[in-house]
């Protein structure tokens, strides 16, 4: 779209948003999928059942890039979690596979900014029995459908270490366009951390959910549950 001038001679102002109104807030209920289901998190429910789950990731490689962890006990983690994710901003959901009674994972809105319509989503853990299954690729679809379908934000992110491959494979599989290295952008662990950036915008998003709808059909799995046609092939190339 070329940039608009307020004068002519002067400077590339930006497009202009007619009409525009700072977007609501995430609601605070159940998101349900087919193999998922997205609770908000609550500390006395799923604490214990989390580090539980989290408990079976024997190498400790899941709290590698994350801003905390591991955690010693039940105990050490519950504290972790009163104080980081019983808040609204980041808000935690807790990611419940739909015959599974226990947690097996968790995931956050975060920097969420109404006002310009942008929310990021991160502090994603998976325990091992989450990690790669349909149920674990639904609850990124619910997540970014309630955002761009329901909320009407114009910018989803998705950002992680740019040493963390697998999150960075994760982030093009789910339909986010990389958008550059913020270097020497936080220190974590006490370490310095360059920072990948990712984003669907909501002009790219129609695309990209008919890549999830696609893959998520149940045509699309055998008698077994293997996928017959991967998520990768199906969705739009990212750049």
């Amino acid at each position: 779209m070329a940039m608009k001038t307020e004068k002519p001679g002067g400077p590339p102002l930006g497009p202009k948003l007619p009409g525009w109104t700072a977007r609501a807030w995430p609601p605070r209920e159940v998101l349900t999928g087919r193999f998922a289901r997205l609770e908000l998190f609550d500390l006395a429910r799923d604490a214990a059942g989390l580090f539980a789950a989290y408990a079976k990731d024997e190498t400790g490689s899941l709290w590698d890039y994350l801003a905390d962890g591991p955690f010693a006990d039940a105990a050490a983690y519950r504290a972790y979690a009163d104080r980081a994710m019983t808040g609204a901003d980041p808000m935690f959901f807790t990611i419940f596979e739909r015959a599974a009674p226990t947690p097996g994972g968790v995931a956050a809105l975060m920097r969420i900014m109404p006002e310009h319509g942008v929310i990021e989503v991160g502090n994603i853990a998976y325990a091992p029995r989450l990690q790669r299954t349909t149920a674990a690729t639904e609850a990124m679809y619910l997540l970014a459908s309630l955002v761009f379908d329901r909320l009407g934000h114009r910018r989803y992110e998705w950002k992680c270490n740019d040493l963390n491959a697998p999150s960075k494979r994760a982030a093009l599989r789910l339909g986010f366009r990389f958008e550059g290295v913020f270097r020497n952008h936080m220190v974590v662990k006490g370490r310095s951390r360059d920072t990948a950036w990712f984003a669907i915008t909501d002009d790219e998003w129609p695309a990209r959910k008919r890549a999830f709808e696609l893959w998520l059909d149940p045509g699309n799995f055998d008698a077994a549950g293997r996928q017959t046609t991967k998520l990768g092939a199906l969705m739009p190339a990212t750049g």
